[in-house]
């Protein structure tokens, strides 16, 4: 049975590698607080690197998927008025697309975080659902810090504080 892949995976798929090699527990544990934070999450927990040229290629594809029919459209329009519009439409535009780029960058890479840790999440979370244990998981592990739990005992503390709060 196959599966259609979206348009967001097939951009992932390309602009990012992904290791080959396991997520560690703790790393595991960090990369869902900080994601849960919204906050920067280290590529190399994760074990993915992004290609900036094919992050570039993608994001040139879809600005010209956009912009390409609105000129079309808009060509009509503008030829007959003053020009300072035009220029005044083709400095917005040129700074809407070099500002998109960063929030692709972000959109992608928070899609890429979230992929490898729900995969991660599997294969140390088995029977606990990601959407539903994450939340509880990150306090657990946000305590085991402050209580300087050591790295040896932090997959145990961690379980067996899950199973007393499930």
């Amino acid at each position: 049975m196959s599966r259609k892949i979206s348009i967001k995976e097939k951009i992932i798929n390309y602009v990012y590698t992904v290791s080959n090699q396991p997520v560690i527990f703790r790393d595991l544990l960090s990369a869902n607080s900080h994601y849960n934070e919204k906050m920067y999450v280290d590529p190399g927990k994760l074990g993915f690197r992004m290609s900036i040229v094919k992050a570039y290629i993608s994001y040139l594809i879809l600005c010209g998927l956009a912009i390409i029919p609105l000129i079309g459209i808009t060509h009509y329009f503008l030829k007959n008025m003053n020009f300072h519009f035009s220029v005044l439409g083709a400095v917005l535009v040129t700074s809407a697309v070099f500002i998109g780029f960063g929030l692709f960058r972000s959109w992608i890479r928070d899609a890429i975080t979230l992929k490898l840790i729900k995969k991660a999440w599997l294969v140390h979370f088995p029977y606990f659902a990601y959407d539903k244990y994450s939340k509880k998981v990150e306090d657990i592990y946000n305590n085991s810090l402050k209580s300087e739990i050591q790295k040896k005992d932090l997959q145990l503390y961690v379980m067996d504080k899950l199973v007393e709060e499930s």
